[in-house]
């Protein structure tokens, strides 16, 4: 069950973080996330406290986390987008973290699906989002779901250092290339 994030949730998102730094530190993982940079307990405690912080809940367990609101980082500016939408109508997935024990299980895949939902009901026709070039799980999963990279904008992002950000966008009803 996905559901908004209360206070309770906050040490196990910042597990999942753990965890995926860990196989990253380990070679198993490939997000470009960097252990005491980003995504920290910070990340999570902040998108709580905006109330953007979705967690998914199995069996009493926080499986997946992500943060959804209409915020677009500065580095989407750069980005050549194919679907134009007033801002109010466009919503942007951050940080979506699948606790690597959940990996496999169409967990990612759900919570993408419930992203595309939310903004349904929140009225907007364009969703967008990003994630590290040398990111290939997540870059597979978003084109299986019909999302179009956009472009590729090198930057320093969140802190990480020089990375190559791929933008990856979809439109919902009603929106126009």
């Amino acid at each position: 069950m996905i559901r908004k994030a209360v206070e309770r949730d906050l040490p196990a998102v910042s597990a999942i973080y753990e965890r995926i730094h860990r196989r990253e530190e380990a070679g198993l993982g490939s997000t470009g996330w960097k252990r005491g940079v980003y995504p920290t307990g910070e990340t999570a405690r902040a998108a709580l406290a905006a109330g953007e912080l979705f967690v998914d809940a199995r069996e009493g367990k926080i499986v997946a986390a992500a943060r959804i609101n209409r915020e677009q980082v500065p580095e989407y500016a750069l980005c050549r987008w194919q679907y134009a939408a007033p801002e109010e109508k466009i919503m942007v997935l951050h940080t979506l973290t699948v606790d690597p024990k959940a990996s496999g299980q169409g967990v990612g895949s759900g919570f993408v699906a419930f992203y595309e939902q939310y903004a349904r009901e929140n009225g907007c026709v364009c969703l967008r989002m990003d994630t590290n070039e040398i990111n290939a799980p997540a870059r597979a999963l978003y084109r299986r779901l019909g999302y179009r990279e956009a472009g590729v904008v090198p930057c320093d992002f969140q802190g990480l250092g020089q990375i190559r950000l791929v933008c990856l966008e979809k439109a919902l009803e009603n929106a126009r290339p």
